[in-house]
Parts: structure tokens; C-alpha cells; sequence
């Protein structure tokens, strides 16, 4: 199935490495972005084809991922026009889900909408796939397969699409903080910066892949760090004291309020 990328952004360029990592062939992708040299010498580095429009991309391939900015989709869909016809249309681009792509295409395009985060560049991505779809059953099953080479797919219903990119979407940027902060208590204490990252990066890394593997709630992880009148409970004691917890659920109540 030939694929064809609108944009070739950051997000849209992790995700075609990923792709050709995990055994796309190179010939079977191609990519239209405004910053014609910029795409040129990346369709170069990659083997994939650079085209000159959105129309061109329409035309070429079996299905389209929309991944430019949603302020810019509205006028790529007019750019492809009819060449979209009966064609797949998979999005990343945040806020157009199936309904509102539905408004503008009719029922002669396929959609499906997928919501990434910022991990998918380095392989880690959480992928939330909207249940309501009208892909068919053979492009589904290709697109999940896409995804789940470079992260994870977790689908949705339409409803749990917003509170689920607060989670995955806006999450890395909470753990960013985390990672900050608990660095720079490192370096209070005399650590060096970049020593002190590595320590609290991995940390997390490792009690993610801890709680995953396992299933285990992560409260029982915490209670397995936690010797009684030790110095892990005397730290949790002083986050729960700081509204460690209820931070973290205000920000998401912060999202979902806006």
C-alpha cells in the first residue's frame, strides 16, 4: 500500500523513519512539504519520493497521511481535491477527527484519525487510534501495524479522544518537568547536570518499563521502595505533603477545562 505524507514536519519525519526502519519499502512512500529544498534533501537521505503538491501526493498514493498543521488542512483537502476520491486519509494533525473530516470529504474518502506524542521520534510513541473509522478492515490492519513498530496503539472511542491526548500528548512535557526538577535537585547537592539526567532519565524509563511489564499497580511498586521509617517514605511523604498527586490531576483538570 503506497503512502503518501502532507507535511514533513518534525512529528510526520519521526514518523517515516519509523516506517522505513520497520520494513516500508522506501519506493512505496512520498512526501509533499512547502519547504521544497528542505524536503528534497530529506527525500534524498531517505529514497522516498519528494513531490511538488498535495494534489500530486493524492494521486500517488493508496493513502494520504495528513500531517501538516490544522490550520493548514483545510486548504490541503482543497489542494487534493477529487483526486482523493476513494482513497485512505489517516491524520495526525490534532483536533480533526473522523466527524470533522467527515464534514468536509463526504463518504467517498476513508478516514481515520490518530493522535501521536513526541516519544514516536525516538521509537517509544504512544498512538491513540479513534474508534470511529471508516477505514477498511485490510487499511486498518496496515495502519496499526505502521504504528505499533515504532510505540504503542491503544484505540479509543471518540469521547475518551480528548482526555487520552491529555494523558499521552501533554504527558511528556509533565515528565520533562519531573526530569528537570529532580535534576536540579542533583545538582543542589553537587551533581553535575548532565550526571544528574542520566540518573533521574533512566529511573523513569526504567520504572515505565518496570510497571509494564509486570501489570503490577504502580502503588505496589511504590510500596516495594518503601522501607518502613525509611528514606523513600520520608520522600513521599514530603511530595504528598507538597500535593504531589493533586498536581498532577489539576494540570489534566486544566486541560480538559480549556
Amino acid at each position: 500500500m503506497k503512502l503518501g505524507f502532507i507535511g514533513m514536519g518534525n512529528m510526520a519525519t519521526a514518523l517515516c523513519r519509523g516506517f522505513l526502519a520497520a520494513g516500508v519499502p522506501a519506493g512505496e512512500v512520498c512526501a509533499f512539504d512547502p519547504a521544497a529544498e528542505k524536503l528534497s534533501a530529506m527525500a534524498e537521505e531517505l529514497g522516498i519520493t519528494a513531490l511538488p503538491s498535495e494534489r500530486a501526493v493524492a494521486e500517488w498514493a493508496d493513502m494520504v497521511l495528513v500531517a501538516c498543521k490544522p490550520y493548514h488542512v483545510e486548504g490541503a483537502l482543497q489542494a487534493m481535491g477529487d483526486a482523493l476520491s476513494g482513497k485512505a486519509l489517516l491524520s495526525i494533525a490534532l483536533g480533526w477527527d473522523h466527524a470533522k473530516y467527515r464534514a468536509l470529504l463526504g463518504e467517498n474518502v476513508r478516514v481515520q484519525f490518530v493522535m501521536p506524542n513526541t516519544p514516536a521520534m525516538v521509537g517509544e510513541g504512544m498512538f491513540l487510534f479513534e474508534a470511529t473509522t471508516s477505514f477498511t478492515a485490510e487499511e486498518l490492519k496496515f495502519a496499526k501495524a505502521l504504528f505499533s513498530d515504532i510505540g504503542a496503539v491503544e484505540v479509543l472511542p471518540t469521547q475518551l479522544m480528548g482526555i487520552g491526548g491529555a494523558l499521552s500528548g501533554c504527558g511528556p512535557a509533565f515528565v520533562d518537568l519531573l526530569i528537570e526538577a529532580f535534576a536540579d535537585a542533583g545538582v543542589l547537592y553537587g551533581m553535575p547536570r548532565d550526571q544528574a539526567m542520566k540518573l533521574v532519565s533512566q529511573t523513569v524509563k526504567g520504572s515505565a518499563k518496570l510497571q509494564q511489564e509486570t501489570g503490577l499497580h504502580p502503588g505496589v511498586l511504590k510500596d516495594m521502595v518503601c522501607s518502613p521509617g525509611g528514606s523513600t517514605i520520608r520522600g513521599v511523604a514530603a511530595l504528598e505533603k507538597n500535593g504531589y498527586r493533586a498536581a498532577c490531576i489539576a494540570a489534566i483538570e486544566a486541560i480538559m477545562k480549556s
